[in-house]
């Protein structure tokens, strides 16, 4: 392998903020960012919107998409106004 082209690969913390879940883990990504871990190391912090932890398929929130399409939810929503519209 060539020298000084990769990326460094170390311990990373990435931390859910919308459900205050945190894990460790080993990442290429680049942070400016630092939080003292359990084990008392200082690990670079990698903020994410969603995790596992606040995902709706992993937390069994999800919600059921219609079997219709748009365009049928569209045309049984305005009914007359989309066939309207279509002339």
């Amino acid at each position: 392998m060539k020298k000084d082209i990769h990326p460094n690969y170390r311990q990373v913390v990435f931390q859910d903020i919308s459900s205050d879940f945190s894990f460790l883990t080993r990442s290429t990504v680049q942070t400016d960012d630092t939080i003292q871990w359990e084990d008392g190391n200082e690990y670079p912090l990698v903020k994410v919107e969603i995790s596992s932890a606040s995902h709706p398929f992993y937390t069994g929130k999800q919600r059921v998409l219609s079997s219709g399409g748009r365009v049928d939810q569209f045309r049984r929503r305005y009914g007359a106004m989309a066939k309207g519209a279509k002339d």
